[in-house]
């Protein structure tokens, strides 16, 4: 199918029937060795993410860490930070998957989960999220109490965000 505008292909079908769709927004970014050290406490810190694997469409911008819906839709997200010394007598931790029109939540206690400061600890969340065109979507990490110690971890097999539009 040709997109009867711009001439360019908008939905192909190969011969085994697979569809694709090459202009289907979709990115994976990671922070490429760029660890953010002793991220503040007591008020939302953004992670940055300033390399892409791939962003098709051009949605994401790496200047501010935001993805840009092109269009309404249903958009999937997922983010994975490994975060190194946590404060364990820190109140909570949240991880964030924010948008125009909604946040989308996880949350860790580290007195129930931690012994000392560990050396590293992993957090994911994914989300399904309804998003009208320009709405936008970024991750946020919160720290109550503690010392501001905590890194959000550059590796980029450890600290990634990905999305894509399901439709």
């Amino acid at each position: 199918l040709i997109n009867g505008t711009s001439g360019e292909i908008a939905l192909s079908v190969d011969t085994t029937g697979a569809v694709t769709k090459p202009k289907q927004p979709a990115f994976s970014v990671h922070k490429n060795g760029t660890t953010q050290s002793d991220m503040a406490v007591g008020s939302t810190v953004d992670i940055t993410f300033g390399t892409e694997r791939f962003d098709i469409n051009s949605d994401y911008n790496t200047s501010n860490s935001t993805f840009t819906a092109p269009v309404t839709g249903k958009y999937s997200f997922s983010v994975g930070l490994r975060l190194a010394y946590i404060d364990a007598d820190s109140n909570y931790l949240v991880l964030g998957i924010v948008t125009s029109n909604e946040s989308y939540r996880y949350i860790v206690d580290p007195t129930d989960t931690m012994t000392g400061d560990p050396d590293y600890y992993s957090i994911t969340l994914t989300a399904l999220a309804d998003m009208d065109a320009s709405d936008t979507a970024s991750i946020q990490y919160l720290q109550s109490g503690g010392s501001a110690q905590t890194d959000a971890i550059g590796n980029p097999e450890y600290t990634f965000f990905t999305g894509h539009l399901v439709g």
